[in-house]
Formats: structure tokens, C-alpha cells, sequence
């Protein structure tokens, strides 16, 4: 190793967080801004005519990067309380000559860091606009996969797009006068943000378009949440389905117009708390987040009442109870209350929470079986494998299948024994969140990376403090090298 690199990784220390353990929580709480629809409202108000003024907002790390790469196409964003609203003076439609003299010296860099919906939805917009840019981001964004997008957006480009990491992943590289065609195709498998990155840019394109899908399309919410938000600034879509009910094509047409946009509280954060009431007991309520957001993880507390648990939607937002924990019977198999249980459930619409349920799960009656969420592989992280090795850790019985996976409960014995282990959180969010709540019963769960969770959630772990009114145990030690040799 040289010498230069042990220097830098004995500087940077490694910090842990452990949640304490401390019986049921009961209280209420208000998730920041949905990170999925502040980054299509961002998109859409940067490419309208006009002035638009977005509220409620998420400040993170996907957001920042989102705005920070639409600035070097001189977009105006600025923000309001601490990002939390913003103002954005749109570009206007398709400027294809303009975009060019942007990047006519060199193509225009833009970091993305690992935000799929930034790479994704600034792809399809960036070749519609037109103009010479390079998306790239941090090791891990170069191994997730956008060659359907690039096959998709190819036959309608009037120039060129090529992913250079091997399996067409990013960097992207664009070269681009707009598009030429007004039909496409693009595969449903994967990820459902590439269907929705080119319905947004169809307006910048200034064409009527139909994209046909291949295959079935997961997350279909997500493309609901797509075309309901376009509407919002005055893009026009209609969604066919076969004989079968599955999304066979999307037609787009419009302009986008600056319009006013309220963001919903994030659902797939909102999953971390209404989980904390199933898995240590008691109730907590989610603010201003009802059945009929526009955001399909909502759906995320319904899977709790399907395991034991009580579900209560009000005008305020929607509520999780749990009864009080019971202590196991001497001898017994199972170590958690009988108010869970075990279940199988699809998870293909609500994907981003299979981490949330796969702890719940651990504290259930019986084994819980996820299916319909292959897609998940291919994320921050590998949401299935790496999930699994860490949860193994526990002494858990995870089992991997093709399209997800089967959590058994814990054992007694693990249930009361307070014995360091470590988790790993492979610098994925979603993975810091979920196992936070394996604090909430067990001791001794250290997370690793903690401040991963700035992707989406910079506040989580002040704010689960908050719930449950007991402060988070955190350490630091530096990392051990190896001399150079």
C-alpha cells in the first residue's frame, strides 16, 4: 500500500453508532421532504418557462447534487429556510443551440455522486436539451446499471450517448442536439426511474412521444408519482395498459410552465418509524402523510398490519400501534410477542422498504418471504446479498432466492444477549436506517458509517433520539494499516 494511502486512512477515523435499547416508543414525527419527488420537481421546474417555487423541499445529498448540476446549465435555484423551499427560474424549453455554446469548449462535468434518480433523470433530460456533458460519481454509481436508458434514449438522440464502465454503467457521455424521433423503448426490469427520466424529458424535447415498455415495469407507483407531478407544471401523459392490466406504453405531450409544488413528507423514511413502533412496541404517528400520497411506500404500514400490528389513518397522517411486549416463555422457540407475524408479501411496488421489513421480520413468530424485488441487487448496494450477510451476522437465518428473500426470527438466546456485533452499512442509507431498529430490542448492534444517512436523511439520527427520548452511544477509533513495507 503506498504510503501516501496508509497516511490517509490512519487519519480518517471509523464511526459507530449504537441505539440503546429502552422499551416502547410513543410519539409523533414529520419526515423530511420525499427525496423522489424534490428531484422530479427539479427537473420539471428547470426546464419550464417561467418561475417556479417548490415547497417543502428534502436537503440531502441526491437533492444538492441534483442542483448543484442543473446550476452549470444556468439554472437559477435559490434556496428558502435552509433549502427547505426553493425557487427555480426555468430555462424554457428545448435551447439545444444554447446548451451547445455551454459546453462548446469542454463537456460540462457533472458529480453525481450515487444518486440514481440524478443520473437518471438528467440523462434523459440532458439529450433532449442538447449540449456535451459527462455524468460520473463515486465508485459504486460506476457499477449500477443504465444501459436500458442509454438503449432507449440511442434511436431518438441526434448525436451520441455511450456509458463507459464496463455492463454500460456510468460515466455517461453525451453529445447531444436534442432528440429526433418521437417513438422509444426502454425495459421495465431494472428500475422504473428510466421510464420516468424519459417521460420528463419529453417536454423538454418539445415532442409528442409514446415509449413502449418491455416486459413488466416495477415500481409502478413511482411512474404515477412521474406523470402526476409532470401535470403540475403542464405535461400531459396517458398511460395504456394490456389485457392483463400491466403498462404497456406512455404517451407525452406538453410544455412545462412554472408552477407552485408542495412536497410530501418522505414515505420510504416515514417506513423507519412506523417500523420502531412494531418492532419495540407502542405508537407512532407520521405527520401529514395519508393514504392517498402520491407516493407508493405509504402502502409500507399496511405490511405492518399485516403482521399483528394496528393501522389508523386520520387527517393528521397515519399511525402504527403495537401492544406492549410480552416476555417469551421459558424455553421457548420463538423470542418476540405474538402481536407480529410472519408473512409473505410482494414488495416489487414498495421495493425501497424490503430493508425496513427484513428487521421487523426478524422479530415476527414465523419466517417472512419477500418476493418480486430482484431489482434490488442492483441499488446502492446489493439491498439482497449484503443485506443478508449482515443480518446473518445476528445469527439470523436469511435465505436468498431470485427475487428476494426469507427472514426467520432470531433466537431467544440472540434476543437477550447484548454481544458487540458490527454491521456494515456499505455506504447505503437505506442500510444505516433499518438497522438502527435492531437497537430498539437488542444490545450491542454497532452501525458502521452512520453519517450515510446524509444521501436522503441527514437529521435521522437526531431525530429517531427524538422518538424514542434516549441518546444514541457513539464511538470513533482510527483505522488500522498495515506499514508500508
Amino acid at each position: 500500500m503506498p504510503a501516501a494511502m496508509t497516511d490517509n486512512i490512519a487519519s480518517v477515523p471509523t464511526t459507530r453508532v449504537s441505539v440503546v435499547p429502552g422499551g416502547p416508543v410513543d410519539g409523533e414525527i414529520q419526515p423530511p421532504g420525499s427525496k423522489s419527488l424534490t428531484n422530479r420537481a427539479l427537473i420539471c421546474a428547470a426546464f419550464a418557462s417561467g418561475t417556479s417555487r417548490l415547497s417543502g423541499t428534502l436537503v440531502s445529498e441526491d437533492t444538492e447534487v441534483m442542483i448543484e448540476s442543473l446550476a452549470k446549465i444556468g439554472v437559477s435555484i435559490k434556496p428558502i429556510d435552509g433549502g427547505q423551499s426553493l425557487v427555480v427560474d426555468g430555462v424554457g424549453g428545448v435551447v439545444s443551440d444554447d446548451a451547445r455554446r455551454i459546453s462548446k469548449d469542454a463537456p460540462v462535468e457533472m458529480f453525481i455522486a450515487n444518486s440514481g434518480t440524478t443520473i437518471r433523470f438528467l440523462t434523459a433530460a440532458l439529450t433532449a436539451f442538447g449540449g456535451r456533458y459527462r455524468l460520473a460519481g463515486i465508485p459504486r454509481m460506476h457499477e449500477r446499471p443504465i444501459g436500458d436508458l442509454v438503449d432507449a434514449i440511442e434511436p431518438v438522440i441526434e448525436g451520441q450517448i455511450v456509458a463507459t464502465s464496463p455492463g454500460k454503467c456510468p460515466p455517461v457521455e453525451i453529445d447531444s442536439k436534442g432528440w429526433s424521433g418521437e417513438s422509444l423503448r426502454v425495459s421495465g426490469g431494472v428500475s422504473s426511474q428510466y421510464l420516468s427520466g424519459l417521460m420528463m424529458a419529453a417536454p423538454i424535447a418539445s415532442k409528442s412521444v409514446e415509449i413502449q415498455i418491455l416486459g413488466d415495469m416495477v415500481s409502478m407507483p413511482y411512474v404515477r408519482m412521474t406523470a402526476d407531478l409532470m401535470a403540475a407544471f403542464g405535461g400531459r401523459t396517458g398511460l395504456q395498459h394490456d389485457a392483463d392490466g400491466r403498462l404497456s406504453s406512455v404517451t407525452i405531450d406538453g410544455d412545462y410552465q412554472g408552477a407552485e409544488v408542495s412536497i410530501e413528507p418522505d414515505a420510504s423514511a416515514a417506513s423507519y418509524f412506523w417500523a420502531a413502533a412494531a418492532v419495540a412496541g407502542g405508537s407512532v404517528l407520521v405527520r401529514d402523510l395519508s393514504e392517498d400520497a402520491s407516493q407508493g411506500d405509504v402502502a409500507f404500514a399496511r405490511v405492518l398490519e399485516q403482521m399483528g400490528c394496528e393501522y389508523t389513518s386520520t387527517g393528521e397522517g397515519i399511525r402504527i400501534t403495537n401492544g406492549p411486549l410480552s416476555t417469551p416463555p421459558p424455553n421457548s422457540a420463538s423470542p418476540s410477542s405474538p402481536l407480529l407475524c410472519g408473512i409473505d408479501v410482494e414488495m416489487g411496488e414498495i421495493s425501497d422498504t424490503v430493508q425496513t421489513l427484513s428487521v421487523v421480520a426478524l422479530f415476527a413468530d414465523g419466517p417472512t418471504r419477500i418476493r418480486g424485488v430482484a431489482h434490488n441487487r442492483f441499488k446502492e448496494t446489493d439491498r439482497i446479498g449484503n443485506l443478508a450477510i449482515e443480518l446473518r451476522k445476528l445469527g439470523a437465518r436469511i435465505d436468498e432466492h431470485d427475487d428476494g428473500l426469507t427472514v426467520y426470527p432470531l433466537t431467544a438466546e440472540r434476543m437477550a444477549s447484548d454481544s458487540p456485533v458490527v454491521l456494515e452499512t456499505y455506504n447505503d442509507h437505506r442500510m444505516a436506517m433499518s438497522f438502527a431498529l435492531l437497537g430498539l430490542r437488542i444490545g450491542g448492534i454497532e452501525i458502521l458509517n452512520p453519517a450515510c444517512t446524509r444521501k436522503t436523511y441527514p437529521e435521522f439520527w437526531a431525530d429517531l433520539e427524538m422518538l424514542t427520548g434516549r441518546a444514541h452511544h457513539w464511538s470513533s477509533e482510527a483505522p488500522h494499516a498495515e506499514p508500508v513495507t
